[in-house]
């Protein structure tokens, strides 16, 4: 619900709001990577907070956060209480999605927390599919402004008190299920090559995908085909990313995250490469992306913590974070750029030229981790 009332409710909402208000279009969007700006800029403290005092007041912050931003929304009788919205929201989705969340679970559990972080995504994957649906309903039958106040409402009412209500209100400095899960590995200065590779793949991964989640209808026009039938491949994505997320459940005990991390720019480069030649590859080149970023959503919560260790691993999370997010909250409009400048090819050529480099940087991963780290080894879920 975290994802689905924020980062995903544009996209339903924001053709009504510009049409209702009159406001820019690109203004009503770029809201969303304001956002995404502030959630990137805070990352880090929030990283700090959660390693500090547990998750619990973080993702309850989350949630007051995103309820608010939400009533704004509804409320806003300018451009400028909008944007102003969208700033909290960023507030509530740098303080309450993936890594926030990865952080919480590798704070209480430590590194018997794969498996939990791995069930998380996969319930994740389908916020697009549940909410997509539901804010298109609310929208007919209430307007946009009813759809955010119902979003609001859940926040403030049901996601709020769960946070309070569930999670553990103390966290001991090392909780017993990290002291059973053996010695912890931590930060030094020979990882430091290592943690910035992996965040620079963490990063492209994020703005190739950022992009796409904007611009892929357009690309997918460019070949011809019709928006009904571009909505109708594009819905290909959803359950391809939870088919691959289901698969590494049933498989993760059987090998390092590092093989996941490899299968999903391996899956990427392949879906981007397959959607560059066109038809007739579209659907298998939508399945594939689909996996890759499905499997990418695991793999950068459960990497850091096999690799680094569950001593300071929210706050290495809060790191991590910060440049995805603003990727993410930049690559629409650079994508945006391209599109106008060189065409769907040209911006498909682009994000394949990425992909492959993070094909290289995965590659480098395991070298890095041969010369500086421990040997990589298989850790079963608990």
């Amino acid at each position: 619900m975290a994802w689905g009332s924020s980062y995903y409710l544009p996209a339903v909402i924001a053709p009504a709001v510009a049409g209702d208000t009159g406001w820019p279009f690109a203004w009503v969007i770029g809201s969303l990577s304001l956002g995404l700006l502030v959630a990137g800029l805070i990352s880090p403290h929030v990283g700090a907070a959660i390693e500090r005092h547990g998750g619990r007041m973080t993702l309850a912050f989350s949630a007051g956060c995103l309820g608010v931003g939400q009533a704004m929304l509804a409320a806003s009788p300018n451009l400028v209480v909008f944007v102003a919205g969208w700033l909290i929201m960023g507030l509530g989705m740098g303080a309450g999605l993936y890594d926030a969340a990865f952080g919480t679970l590798g704070r209480l559990y430590g590194r018997s927390a794969r498996a939990t972080i791995t069930s998380l995504t996969l319930f994740g994957g389908f916020a697009s599919t549940v909410c997509w649906p539901i804010s298109a309903f609310l929208l007919d039958a209430f307007g946009w402004r009813g759809v955010c106040l119902v979003y609001a409402t859940i926040q403030l009412l049901v996601a709020l008190p769960v946070y309070l209500l569930i999670l553990p209100r103390d966290v001991p400095a090392e909780s017993p299920l990290a002291q059973a899960a053996g010695p912890e590995t931590g930060l030094s200065p020979r990882s430091l090559p290592f943690m910035a590779t992996l965040a620079a793949s963490i990063t492209l991964a994020a703005a190739i995908s950022s992009t796409l989640s904007v611009h892929l209808l357009t690309v997918l026009q460019s070949t011809g085909i019709a928006l009904g039938a571009a909505v109708g491949l594009g819905a290909l994505v959803g359950p391809s990313q939870v088919g691959a997320r289901a698969v590494e459940m049933a498989i993760a005990r059987y090998h390092h995250p590092i093989w996941t991390k490899l299968a999903s720019v391996t899956f990427v480069v392949l879906g981007v490469a397959a959607l560059w030649t066109g038809l007739p590859a579209l659907p298998i080149a939508l399945a594939l992306y689909g996996a890759g970023i499905g499997l990418e959503s695991i793999a950068r919560g459960t990497l850091p913590l096999a690799l680094f260790g569950a001593r300071g691993y929210a706050k290495l999370m809060g790191r991590l974070a910060m440049p995805s997010l603003i990727a993410q909250a930049a690559a629409p409009s650079a994508g945006a750029l391209l599109l106008e400048h060189v065409g769907a090819p040209g911006l498909l050529s682009v994000l394949l030229g990425l992909a492959l480099v993070n094909v290289a940087l995965v590659a480098a991963l395991f070298a890095f981790q041969r010369c500086s780290l421990r040997p990589v080894r298989t850790i079963a879920p608990s």
